[in-house]
């Protein structure tokens, strides 16, 4: 799995007043738990830029002051108005014992139910995971080419060696859905047929009625001619 390097130096004091003035300087608080013994430290933040504004998952080594630990990002706090990080919670990892993380789901190959028109709906953009460092992938892969319409992919069907999914196995990863504008042309399509049908049924109709009424014109005037004849 993917790592990238953060750098930060210990905390003298942790409390409200503490925080408030590191991240008047760009500095963010953070807290290293999961060995015994918590280590508060700050980091700058830009140290973040790779770890939160990625869809990628990655393995942190922090640097506190000399001392190396390997972690995983496991809460982050934002300012509720301007959205900028106020708090970061790292656990630190033991190569010996599984640890869970949020991983990216990838999406591999292009769906039949696409290509005849359906529409893909990626559910789950990343899944919960449990296992070792050691054997924790960059991301999860899954192959699409063989869904059609209506058909999807869920978390019971992953089978990854060394790993533990921790999501429902019944949660569905993507799915084809059939897509509402193929649908609306198709009945488009079926009523302007039918209102072709009646247009011109409605034409020939008026054509009948006309000829009709024509011919009784005529019939009239036929009648009247021979009694002008007699009259004169």
């Amino acid at each position: 799995m993917k790592s990238v390097e953060v750098k930060g130096n210990l905390r003298e004091t942790v409390g409200k007043t503490t925080s408030k003035s590191l991240r008047k300087q760009d500095q963010i608080p953070c807290v290293l738990y999961g060995n015994g013994k918590n280590v508060h430290f700050h980091t700058h933040k830009n140290s973040f830029k790779e770890i939160v504004y990625t869809p990628n998952a990655y393995l942190v080594n922090i640097d506190v002051d000399g001392k190396t630990y390997q972690a995983v990002l496991r809460d982050i706090q934002f300012h509720p108005v301007t959205d900028e990080i106020i708090h970061a919670d790292f656990f630190q990892v033991d190569e010996k014992v599984p640890v869970w993380i949020k991983m990216p789901v990838i999406l591999e190959g292009s769906a039949i139910g696409v290509l005849n028109g359906g529409r893909l709906v990626q559910k789950m953009r990343k899944v919960k995971v449990s296992g070792l460092a050691s054997v924790l992938p960059d991301e999860i892969k899954v192959d699409i080419s063989d869904l059609a319409i209506g058909q999807s992919i869920k978390v019971a069907g992953l089978k990854i060696d060394g790993l533990e999914f921790l999501e429902p196995e019944n949660a569905v990863l993507v799915i084809v859905k059939t897509a509402r504008a193929v649908v609306v042309e198709e009945e488009e399509g079926e009523e302007g047929e039918e209102g072709e049908e009646g247009e011109e049924g409605a034409e020939g109709e008026e054509g009948v009625e006309g000829a009709k009424g024509e011919a009784a014109a005529s019939g009239k005037s036929g009648d009247a001619a021979p009694a002008e004849k007699a009259a004169k």
